[in-house]
């Protein structure tokens, strides 16, 4: 993750636990009392899990330091007698993104497009496909391409060399932008919570290849797409982010997977910014999503 020095000062805060009294008067305290100003506050109790999540941005008051490490130190020993999950963060760091895509390159080309103009706020340092053809598509934009290819005898090497580049990348977020491997048990486990899914949302209708297509076919007329972290359950876990788009009769197969691909684009895209700015918490097989 990349930081700029002048942002320094600038970081979030979530949390979650069992929901009692005090927890927001105790975070606000704390905040005030080493010289934070919250710019921005949101919260949420789960009447049926007893669960409570916040998320706080918060920057300097004054010649107030902020250092992370100070505050980290110091949280800790509010944070256990609450039974607080957390994370302490800079507000403004860039996530180092890892994008896995096979042969369609429509999330691939929108992810990279808004890396580029600052929409997302990451670095993509490394697209990984198990074909070569959107190599030129990484190389315009001046980003390492991967060829790993996987077949059933290689997919093991195939898994352990995405581990090390993610090792070696310092990676924080793997992205899979229509990559159409299935991962193993194994890899789902080591990237739980860092790995970030799309596809469309006619599951488990319409399996298999053109499913658009096999839309069309049965005069679907809703057509959307689910981005979700990546879990042991196939297509599964829990969903960050979901698109819909409305077509009619008068659409071709071939207008009716446009209209499909643009929401994958716009639900993944949704999915990774609000991931990459700590607005997700994971509520179970749910998520608390901050937006």
């Amino acid at each position: 993750m990349r930081a700029r020095a002048d942002d320094a000062a600038h970081l979030v805060l979530t949390l979650s636990c069992a929901d009692r009294a005090g927890i927001i008067q105790t975070v606000s305290a704390f905040l005030f009392d080493h010289g934070g100003n919250v710019v921005e506050s949101q919260q949420y109790g789960d009447r049926r899990t007893g669960r409570f999540f916040m998320r706080v941005e918060f920057e300097a008051v004054g010649d107030a330091s902020l250092d992370p490490e100070v505050l980290r130190g110091d949280f800790a020993r509010i944070a256990d007698p609450f039974g607080m999950s957390w994370r302490l963060t800079d507000a403004r760091a860039h996530q180092r993104v890892l994008i896995m895509v096979s042969k369609f390159g429509h999330c691939l080309n929108d992810l990279l497009y808004r890396a580029s103009t600052g929409a997302l706020g990451i670095d993509i340092v490394a697209i990984v496909s198990n074909h070569p053809d959107l190599r030129l598509l990484a190389e315009h934009n001046d980003v390492p391409f991967h060829h790993v290819p996987v077949t059933a005898e290689t997919k093991p090497a195939a898994e352990r060399r995405l581990l090390e580049l993610v090792g070696d990348l310092g990676v924080d977020l793997v992205v899979l932008a229509r990559y159409m491997q299935i991962l193993s048990e194994d890899l789902c486990k080591q990237l739980e919570g860092r790995a970030i899914n799309i596809h469309h949302s006619m599951l488990p209708s319409f399996k298999g290849a053109r499913p658009y297509h096999q839309a069309h076919e049965r005069g679907v007329k809703l057509v959307g797409a689910t981005a979700h972290y990546v879990t042991t359950d196939l297509d599964e876990g829990p969903i960050i982010e979901q698109e819909l788009a409305r077509i009619d009769h008068s659409m071709s197969a071939d207008e009716v997977s446009a209209r499909g691909r643009d929401t994958e684009c716009l639900a993944l895209a949704r999915a990774v910014h609000w991931h990459t700015t700590n607005r997700v918490l994971l509520d179970g097989h749910r998520t608390v999503v901050f937006t």
